[in-house]
């Protein structure tokens, strides 16, 4: 019968792995919240390699009040006809170095 003795450089060894995954393990997942909940603060070259986002493109809810005051919100209203709007994120941006009018 062998018995297997757990020196102090072995055990050393083993718990700094354990550190080593729990710190890869968040790291991880705080860059999947930061892709998920603002993509828009991303840099651009991460942005580019990554699929996009759900939250990067939400769509919006047009309607109008009892008042015919027209109103465009995140959250569709429960009460009334709305109509549902995607805008393109990209759209009306100039690249860097140009000014506009030019």
């Amino acid at each position: 019968m062998r018995i297997s003795r757990c020196t102090a450089s072995n055990h050393g060894r083993a718990s700094g792995r354990t550190l080593l995954g729990l710190v890869l393990l968040l790291v991880l997942a705080a860059l999947a919240a930061w892709w998920y909940f603002a993509p828009h603060t991303l840099p651009g070259f991460v942005q580019r390699r990554l699929p996009e986002s759900p939250k990067a493109n939400p769509p919006l809810y047009e309607w109008r009040d009892a008042q015919g005051h027209l109103h465009v919100t995140d959250t569709p209203p429960t009460d009334r006809p709305y109509k549902i709007l995607h805008f393109d994120p990209k759209a009306n941006v100039l690249p860097a170095g140009v000014a506009p009018g030019k």
